[in-house]
């Protein structure tokens, strides 16, 4: 065979291995998939999702995942409830370009030590408070696991993309809005489908899945709504 078709055809190959692991935009492909609707779960119970476990990563080991340190403030809604939140602005997970809220699971007596020591307090549009951490107590939550994820794309979804990826949710609760939440009790999951913007994926434990529900259904809940980093 002559050079010039071997060497051709080895240039072939190669181009098609460049673009086979290469993604546009110069993104490589992941070997594990960080996308919003590859959810599992363990033998115990606990989700995974974007690499991150509910109930045992850690947020140290949330921003080696995502590579970025994100936003970490602590916020108190008008009702008194206090959560810590850390903010990664404009991720691209497998190419897709999304904000991420990562709310750790604290007791309500360590938030309130953090809020008493809290170097400045800005009150927020929505009626709540946002709270500067202290540099202590910043580095101290490093180690504090995940207890729900807030995950919003920046580009509008189809409801048909959406029924497509996720299936038939298991029931579907409208607002006065016009946003209708779809829940996945068996994957720990509410989909917020707004027809006039952005849709909003919550995640949390399949055991406190009816916390995520209940401002939904007129109850109380422990679970606090994120600010995507006001």
């Amino acid at each position: 065979m002559d050079r010039k078709i071997i060497f051709s055809i080895i240039a072939v190959t190669l181009a098609a291995l460049v673009l086979a692991i290469v993604l546009p935009g110069g993104r490589s492909i992941e070997q594990n998939p960080r996308l919003p609707w590859i959810i599992t779960l363990d033998e115990s119970g606990f989700t995974t999702v974007f690499g991150v476990t509910i109930g045992k990563s850690t947020l140290d080991q949330v921003r080696r995942n995502f590579q970025e340190q994100g936003v970490t403030n602590l916020f108190v809604s008008p009702d008194r409830k206090l959560a810590v939140e850390t903010y990664f602005q404009s991720l691209y997970l497998n190419g897709i370009k999304a904000d991420v809220v990562v709310t750790l699971d604290l007791q309500q007596s360590q938030l309130s030590a953090f809020y008493n020591r809290g170097l400045r307090i800005s009150q927020l549009e929505s009626g709540a408070k946002k709270v500067k951490l202290a540099e202590q107590d910043l580095e101290s939550l490093a180690q504090g696991i995940v207890g729900h994820i807030t995950y919003i794309p920046s580009a509008d979804l189809e409801e048909d993309l959406i029924l497509s990826r996720f299936g038939e949710p298991t029931r579907r609760i409208a607002e006065p809005s016009g946003i209708v939440h779809w829940l996945y009790r068996q994957k720990g999951m509410d989909i917020a489908v707004n027809p006039q913007g952005k849709e909003v994926f919550q995640y949390i434990s399949l055991s406190r899945f009816d916390e995520l529900i209940a401002p939904l259904l007129g109850r109380e809940s422990s679970v606090y709504r994120p600010r995507r980093g006001e």
